[in-house]
């Protein structure tokens, strides 16, 4: 896979967003309140399945060689093998099918349907890993992880979907993505 200097220039600033978007952080008990669902839904929907996906491993990367774009300006591989490490990894997949679910489907329907389908992988993969590091069972899990979260996740995924089609509506990257 051959990236354009274009594109990973793209994939770059969406990964730097996604840096500074999750630094708006609320912390709780075990899991921060943050606004990297928006971001990383954000990027998969304004860059599409590939370019998202590759944003978010450029994030994640980042993050995991030390430097601190993770919540509350954390970063390291300490931070991606604890509790909360697994919503950092699931953050490439989450780009991409939200990526692929707006490049295949155009309504607003459709896309909020791949967003759904995206956090519900995020919450599985996170809760898993958060259950493992913790030695916790999977309902203490979701009750930390998730239960707390789903109503401000979908209320970002819905803000992320207004907002990435309106950026698609007013930003032509040079590539093909349809904003219909």
């Amino acid at each position: 896979m051959k990236l354009k200097t274009k594109e990973l220039v793209i994939c770059s600033i969406f990964a730097s967003l996604t840096a500074i978007l999750t630094q708006i952080s609320i912390p709780l008990p075990a899991v921060p309140l943050t606004m990297q669902v928006f971001a990383v839904a954000l990027c998969g929907l304004v860059l599409g399945k590939r370019l998202g996906f590759i944003s978010q491993i450029i994030y994640v990367l980042l993050g995991t060689i030390g430097l601190p774009v993770f919540a509350q300006f954390s970063g390291g591989i300490g931070i991606i093998l604890g509790p909360t490490g697994g919503f950092i990894l699931s953050f490439p997949i989450i780009a991409f099918v939200v990526g692929y679910f707006s490049e295949k489907f155009k309504s607003t329907i459709g896309i909020m349907f791949g967003m759904i389908c995206s956090l519900l992988i995020s919450y599985v993969i996170g809760t898993l890993q958060f259950c493992i590091v913790t030695n916790s069972d999977f309902i203490k899990g979701l009750t930390i992880c998730v239960a707390p979260f789903i109503i401000v996740d979908i209320i970002k995924l819905s803000l992320a979907t207004l907002v990435g089609k309106s950026i698609l509506r007013r930003v032509n990257f040079g590539y093909s993505i349809e904003t219909s």
